[in-house]
């Protein structure tokens, strides 16, 4: 069962009701052009052949067997960049092509176009690679201490964050403990994909399945030596991101193929393929020591992080800011010294997942506040509430939580909730291993856990973070209605449905199109940070104002416009309904582009960590009831209830499904999702192996929503993807330290963590 605070809206479909998305029919049906499913007449295929080592020296590359398959155009190696043979997001440090060296297992050493997929992958098999393969670098704390190989010029630290406050590091009870979480992968269902199709001008517009149009522009202009206007594109359909497409993947590859061949080029990733083709979750290891009085009120809080970010630096810095600045958790507590390390190896490269390095800090810094409150003989959600956030705490970096902060009201909602009756064993369905009859609940427990997170939301430290938006009002068919264009990816989100509500309400008018997104209108920003509703929503919001102001200076020149505003396709002032807004508006079409921004952060001190580095904080907790068969190390997660604060509930239904679909994978990495390294080798590419919770997986859900308004915040609205991803997975391991009295400091808990076998 679920349920929400109720949201009521004067305009029907606007800001505060859950309408149809406008892409829901055709994706239920199965009828939504994903990328994947892009043709062009007389296209070909691209494939990418990829390091099968993590650390190596490339001695020699032979294409000439490749090029003599028949039906291959084109293969190309580093030689072929035209332009700077380096991309990404925050350093260039990635080849488009690997020179001289590849730095981990599946880098992209050469691409091929040909007639057939088959085709393709026939020639790939062809090329020629000498390796000289050396001494891969795999731990992140060997490579801050200088240990191995020096990967980059700069050496293997990405970047260190230290924040520091407070001079008091003395207490009656202190608890520490190391822990781990393992690499998650994304796991989108959708895999890399799009289609390049070159001009008869040098050009080429590329459609393809990403997180940030814009961003893959600047790279993709750089790797092909192009000026900005001859590199367009347009955003294909996306089958979920989640932060793994913030990086290029095939997107300079199909280009280059396509200018060289003058053929339009289509690149799809296999299942496989995806697993090294796309970034991951940093693995960290983390030491925490918590200070506290007797009554369990802290006092310090020291820690050292250290986040794997692979080969390439990808978002590691931003990663590494987020999780230490958040690295305290949603807590009062005066003195910090916080260390947070991001680190290059030679495993897979890692960069943005939501929960964006809250999620490891979050999972370290509760399971310490448990250990806190049985030092302290309190209950966990007594811990929490004694030093819970509020509305004037101050964070680490000594930021004011200038919003609200009701940490101590999620608690004792998920706290009050009613527990899920217990299990008698008639229904074997209900038991851990009981679908597959392993068990008749002999050694079976059960126990509950408690666990609250906080995120930050939008771009942080004085990156500038701003959307746009062209909004236009005419008359079609009679009728009032408005179109929207942005840059802005909708990834499954339902961002579209959001921008139509915006419109609804501030201009009231019900026909709303949503145009393709593409890089012929501004920056849009990244789908990521759980930023788009608040900037993109605050750009379309802001548009709309400029239109109706337009709109009622030009309907001032026929009626007294004192306190005018619009409404069911109306135009309403002091005097009532003046006029059907199809009447006013006519023959004239109001167009207006804003470029919008949110209130300005700034970098933290590099000494002290001192700054106002976030937007916005957001905040989420949960309560979790497990089923523990302690003789086979299996785990059934009975409930998983949620309580979170998200502002303005812009589109109710969408809020609920955000919290189910972030609290999921939170429960994927508590108990099964890890990408499995061995000696920086991928063991587990596949979904046989790299597991994701079914709906067999999934518990009940009762969720509350709170919305207490941010008023920096357009609509007082609260990012919302994120929060439930970074307390879902530590609410669910305390439930299981509580059935089982194991320490569990790893996540994933596997089987053998829970039998010692």
């Amino acid at each position: 069962m679920t349920t929400s605070t109720a949201t009521s809206t004067e305009t029907p479909n606007g800001v505060g009701a859950s309408p149809q998305r406008p892409d829901g029919i055709v994706k239920v049906r199965g009828e939504f052009a994903y990328a994947s499913d892009l043709w062009h007449e007389d296209m070909l295929w691209g494939a990418t052949l990829r390091s099968p080592h993590p650390y190596a020296r490339i001695v020699s590359i032979d294409i000439a067997q490749a090029l003599a398959v028949q039906g291959v155009y084109a293969v190309l190696t580093q030689d072929d960049v035209p332009g700077v043979n380096r991309y990404g997001l925050e350093h260039a440090d990635q080849p488009v092509l690997a020179d001289e060296v590849v730095r981990y297992q599946g880098e992209p050493v050469a691409i091929v176009a040909a007639d057939h997929p088959e085709t393709a992958r026939r020639a790939l098999q062809r090329i020629a690679v000498t390796y000289e393969v050396l001494e891969p670098v795999t731990d992140s704390e060997a490579a801050v201490a200088g240990e191995g190989a020096r990967l980059h010029a700069g050496g293997n630290v990405v970047r260190h964050v230290k924040i520091r406050r407070g001079s008091s590091f003395d207490a009656d009870v202190v608890v520490s403990g190391v822990y781990e979480v393992g690499m998650q992968d994304q796991a989108f269902l959708g895999p890399e994909s799009g289609l390049a199709v070159p001009d008869t001008e040098g050009g080429v517009d590329l459609y393809v399945a990403t997180q940030w149009l814009h961003v893959d522009q600047q790279q993709i202009v750089a790797a092909l030596g192009l000026p900005v206007e001859k590199v367009r594109l347009t955003l294909g359909g996306v089958g979920g991101a989640f932060g793994g497409r913030e990086d290029l993947s095939m997107q300079v590859h199909a280009c280059l193929l396509a200018l060289h061949t003058g053929k339009p080029v289509k690149m799809v990733y296999n299942r496989e393929e995806s697993f090294y083709g796309h970034v991951h979750r940093h693995p960290a290891k983390m030491y925490y020591e918590h200070g506290a009085d007797r009554d369990g009120k802290l006092v310090y809080v020291k820690a050292r992080l250290f986040l794997d970010g692979g080969a390439y630096a990808s978002s590691t810095g931003a990663v590494v800011a987020n999780a230490a600045t958040l690295g305290v958790g949603p807590y009062n507590v005066d003195s910090v010294s916080v260390d947070c390390w991001g680190t290059y190896t030679n495993n897979p490269p890692c960069g943005a997942m939501r929960g964006f390095g809250a999620v490891q800090a979050g999972f370290a810094y509760e399971s310490q506040m448990d250990k806190l409150a049985e030092a302290c003989g309190l209950d966990p959600v007594e811990v929490r509430l004694r030093n819970a956030m509020a509305e004037g705490s101050l964070m680490p970096t000594g930021q004011v939580v200038d919003s609200a902060a009701p940490v101590a009201e999620l608690l004792e909602l998920v706290r009050a909730k009613p527990m899920p009756a217990a299990n008698d064993g008639s229904d074997l369905r209900l038991l851990p291993g009981g679908v597959s009859n392993t068990t008749h609940g002999e050694g079976v427990v059960r126990g509950v856990g408690y666990a609250v997170g906080i995120k930050n939301v939008c771009f942080s430290e004085g990156f500038d973070d701003y959307s746009t938006a062209r909004v236009r009002l005419m008359v079609v068919g009679g009728e009032p209605a408005a179109t929207v264009h942005t840059a802005a990816c909708e990834v499954g989100q339902g961002l579209v449905t959001v921008m139509q509500q915006i419109v609804r309400t501030e201009l009231g008018i019900e026909q709303v199109t949503i145009l393709p997104m593409d890089t012929s209108i501004g920056n849009g920003g990244s789908t990521s940070a759980s930023r788009q509703t608040y900037v993109t929503g605050g750009a379309v919001q802001a548009a709309c104002l400029a239109v109706r102001d337009r709109l009622f200076k030009h309907a001032a020149a026929r009626f007294d416009m004192s306190g005018a505003s619009v409404a069911g396709g109306k135009i309403v002032t002091a005097q009532g309904v003046v006029a059907d807004l199809a009447d006013v508006v006519g023959s004239e079409i109001f167009d207006e582009t804003v470029e919008w921004r949110h209130r300005p952060t700034q970098a933290v001190d590099p000494e002290s960590g001192q700054g106002n580095a976030h937007v916005q904080y957001a905040f989420a907790a949960h309560r979790a009831v497990v089923d523990v068969d302690t003789e086979l190390g299996l785990v059934k997660v009975v409930a998983l209830d949620c309580a979170q604060d998200v502002g303005k509930s812009m589109n109710p239904q969408a809020v609920l499904g955000q919290i189910q679909g972030g609290s999921a994978q939170g429960l994927g990495l508590a108990v099964m999702e890890e990408i499995q390294i061995d000696g920086g080798k991928i063991r587990n590419p596949s979904f046989t192996d790299y597991l994701i919770p079914t709906v067999l997986d999934m518990p009940p859900m009762s969720i509350d929503v709170l919305e207490r308004a941010d008023p920096h915040a357009p609509y007082g609205l609260r990012g919302v993807g994120e929060p439930p991803t970074i307390s879902s997975t530590p609410a669910i391991v305390a439930a299981i330290r509580a059935a089982t009295g194991l320490a569990l400091p790893r996540v994933p808990v596997r089987p053998e963590h829970l039998t010692g076998t």
